[in-house]
């Protein structure tokens, strides 16, 4: 069975009522130097189509249009990892993936043991994301983040703009959206040990699940990461230049597209 199936996620092959994986470590590639301007303007010219969807934007969307057209009902327990992954004819991670966008998006609640079950027909007016919601991170982040990229900019080492270049350039070429959202928090958290502040270091370090969760829905949902990588590409080359306002800048326009797309999704 595959992705073109028309059984739902809340029944399974028999019939029977039914129905985080990798991510980047910060490790350091043997990559040097600057992002390649080939590489930019490659990304650049050729942006993803949106019509191309992931195996789990597939998966993700099969499920959730089941949710809200009422053909899985609030309550049904949706199929197991394993049925769903064989139903879809996808691996279980990518079912994981899916199925932590339906929670983040307050569609299902998954219980250990138990299963994951459909709790709503429609999309909660904020996200989960583990111990901190969207509006949480919404309200903290230029705080924090805008102040850190700007210092940054003045006190990055060549081993911290190496880094960054390195974790750039990787999510350039990453395909594999969960490589690339783990490599989307090691950069912010670069961004803030970068700045030299162990309190922005700190509070990026605690919020680094959330923003994996919160990204992951986003490229999902709203397929921002090629944008990402764009806003990315402006906030390292404001660090590289020494540019504390544009760093700012760069910065604080990343965030507010960021909170653009979470409203688009709040608001369908």
């Amino acid at each position: 069975m595959n992705l073109s199936d028309s059984r739902t996620a809340g029944q399974a092959a028999t019939g029977q009522p039914a129905v985080s994986q990798k991510a980047a470590t910060g490790q350091r590639t043997a990559t040097s130097g600057a992002v390649p301007r080939a590489a930019q303007a490659a990304r650049q010219s050729n942006p993803r189509p949106l019509a191309r969807f992931s195996a789990a934007e597939s998966v993700f969307s099969a499920i959730r249009q089941d949710i809200e057209d009422g053909t899985v009902e609030v309550g049904a327990k949706l199929n197991s990892e394993a049925t769903l992954a064989t139903q879809y004819g996808v691996s279980r991670s990518v079912i994981r993936e899916a199925l932590r966008s339906c929670n983040a998006l307050g569609l299902t609640v998954t219980k250990t043991g138990k299963g994951t079950f459909v709790v709503a027909d429609r999309v909660a007016n904020d996200l989960a994301l583990g111990q901190y919601s969207a509006r949480d991170l919404n309200e903290a982040r230029p705080h924090i983040e805008v102040p850190a990229a700007g210092l940054a900019a003045k006190r990055r080492t060549p081993e911290d703009l190496e880094h960054l270049k390195e974790i750039v350039e990787s999510m350039l070429g990453e395909t594999d959206p969960e490589t690339w959202v783990g490599l989307d928090a090691t950069f912010h958290s670069a961004i803030a040990r970068a700045s030299g502040n162990k309190v922005f270091e700190s509070v990026v370090a605690d919020i680094r699940e959330a923003l994996a969760h919160q990204s992951e829905t986003l490229n999902m949902v709203a397929d921002r990461q090629h944008a990402s990588d764009n806003e990315h590409l402006r906030i390292l080359e404001a660090i590289e230049s020494g540019d504390a306002t544009a760093a700012e800048a760069a910065m604080a326009d990343h965030l507010s597209a960021v909170g653009v797309a979470l409203d688009t999704i709040l608001s369908t």
